[in-house]
């Protein structure tokens, strides 16, 4: 007991077990962030499912500050300040700002979007898309009923196209050796066709691009985080890029998983995108990750930014691409 000025007496505050629970609660995070990526992939894939959205475990740190403070305890403040330290070198290339990317003369800007099967006003995905002045489009969840309408609306600025199964690619410049790459889970009945291939013969040469739509992951009660499907996709699609022997190669699509999901090792393995924006494309309305990607091989990717919301689930990424002199 401790006396007041008064001669009154008074308990000093007790940390107690709550303290030490908001302590470990933030160091959890920082040791998630640090060491995520060597934690195996149980059954119910609750790593797989923080690597989704694991920028957003930052907020820990915030919420831990104000613990903190009304808690008065200075563990929880420096354990929150390690956090924000290591949140701060896992992000390092988002953080600084950035000035706005120019666009290199030779190389491609590149769309990409999920429009939605239930779009039901494709003229207007279509403004949006265009008001980034791109030189190639790719889409995902075509239907028959919305085809015919894409085609006529992106066909007057990008007469060069091809379609496979619910996939389809719009380019300013020609295409050639257009032909359907096999992503289908064998789980999934015949008829499921979501990737193509087409080589774009661009201002600096010939770029072998890939569309893919990989299958979506669920949360389902006896399987928790269920990414089965789409993990056999990702590898499908890293064996066709590993086998590619164009010098310069473009994946763009809805890959349904961030660059920090081991699910898609296959494919990060054989082509990179831009970290530098978070660019965040799902769910629309309140875009908490980006599995939309434009990613690249034998060229950089030097910008990638989210545009105005279509009608779709998703928002569209676009991108600017830079590819190497040719020798």
């Amino acid at each position: 007991m401790s006396e007041r000025s008064d001669g009154s007496s008074r308990t000093p505050r007790r940390r107690g077990p709550l303290t030490g629970a908001v302590a470990a609660a933030v160091a959890a995070v920082g040791w998630l962030l640090l060491t995520h990526h060597m934690w195996p992939r149980l059954p119910g894939n609750a790593v797989g499912f923080l690597e989704t959205f694991l920028p957003w475990l930052g907020l820990v740190v915030p919420a831990g500050l104000v613990g903190a403070a009304v808690r008065r305890s200075a563990v929880v403040a420096v354990a929150c300040v390690v956090v924000a330290a290591v949140w701060a070198v896992a992000f390092r290339e988002v953080l600084p700002p950035r000035a706005a990317a120019s666009r290199d003369p030779c190389g491609l800007t590149v769309v990409q979007h999920n429009v939605s099967d239930e779009n039901t006003s494709p003229s207007r995905v279509v403004r949006i898309l265009l008001a980034a002045d791109p030189d190639v489009v790719a889409l995902e969840e075509l239907t028959p009923t919305s085809l015919p309408a894409y085609r006529l609306e992106l066909g007057r600025t990008h007469p060069h196209h091809a379609t496979v199964g619910t996939v389809g690619l719009w380019s300013a410049y020609p295409l050639t050796d257009i032909g359907r790459v096999d992503l289908r889970p064998r789980a999934v009945g015949t008829g499921w066709d979501r990737g193509l291939r087409a080589v774009v013969r661009g201002p600096r040469g010939d770029v072998a691009t890939y569309v893919a739509h990989l299958p979506s992951v669920r949360i389902r009660p006896a399987q928790g985080y269920a990414t089965g499907r789409r993990d056999e996709s990702a590898a499908l699609l890293g064996r066709a890029l590993e086998k590619e022997r164009s010098r310069t190669v473009l994946v763009l699509g809805d890959l349904n998983g961030t660059v920090d999901d081991r699910g898609l090792a296959p494919v990060l393995s054989q082509v990179r995108g831009n970290r530098e924006e978070w660019a965040f494309s799902w769910p629309a309305g309140v875009p908490l990750a980006r599995i939309d990607h434009v990613l690249a091989r034998g060229a950089e990717v030097t910008a990638t930014w989210a545009l105005p919301a279509t009608g779709s689930d998703h928002l569209p990424v676009a991108a600017h691409v830079r590819f190497p002199a040719p020798v």
